[in-house]
């Protein structure tokens, strides 16, 4: 099973922790985030990660050539920031012939049961299968409503209104589904450009296990204070 790491961003909100260290490497509790994610891969059968880098990259580079033991790394260097959804597109072929890949964002710290999310999506088979969370403060996310059923029904990047306070949570099985719907401009976002092309096609997985979004020095310090380990 192959899954995309997204790892190349700034880390801009979290300076100066990040000015000498790719946000990516940030230890939590002395383990890289990186660290921390291939060993989830590792225990749920993820076994291809392609890991998009760009903010100070012969570091990451560097840490994957000697911390990828038991998972196959394929290192993507972007020299211009595609996006999210731009690194997708850019790398359609990895997951050629794949009937569904995994996408995580690489700054989200969790102890989410991946098992489990695969098989409410092999049950149900949606173009893609968010993983979403409650937040306290929705109009910073993206923000989802569903149905009955737990399927999209609306999908919107930091709403002024919030229709729920249910967040994607940065964790996503996908489907070549989701490849169409991304457009073709430079850079280009997940969660603005190519989630809500979807609505009505994606199926929610409420998480409720630890889940932290690393984007603040305030959010940093609180994983090394709660963070219960792998």
């Amino acid at each position: 099973m192959k899954a995309f790491l997204l790892a190349a961003g700034h880390g801009t909100r979290l300076r100066p922790l990040t000015d000498n260290l790719p946000k990516c490497l940030l230890p939590i509790k002395g383990t890289p985030l990186l660290a921390i994610w291939l060993e989830q891969c590792r225990r749920f059968g993820i076994n291809e990660v392609l890991v998009n880098i760009h903010s100070l990259a012969a570091q990451v580079r560097d840490f994957l050539e000697r911390n990828s033991d038991g998972v196959h790394v394929h290192v993507v260097e972007e020299t211009a920031l595609l996006g999210s959804a731009g690194t997708l597109r850019a790398n359609a072929n990895w997951v050629a012939g794949e009937d569904l890949f995994w996408v995580f964002y690489a700054d989200v710290l969790t102890r989410t049961d991946l098992a489990s999310m695969l098989r409410l999506h092999l049950t149900r088979s949606p173009a893609a299968t968010l993983g979403v969370y409650r937040v306290p403060r929705p109009e910073r996310c993206g923000i989802v409503r569903l149905d009955k059923d737990n399927i999209v029904q609306e999908f919107i990047e930091k709403p002024a209104r919030p229709a729920s306070n249910l967040a994607f949570s940065g964790l996503m099985i996908a489907t070549p589904k989701l490849l169409e719907a991304i457009p073709q401009h430079e850079p280009c976002d997940i969660g603005f450009d190519v989630l809500p092309r979807l609505n009505g096609l994606m199926l929610a997985y409420l998480i409720e296990d630890y889940l932290l979004d690393i984007g603040t020095p305030e959010t940093y310090q609180q994983a090394q204070e709660t963070w219960p380990g792998s």
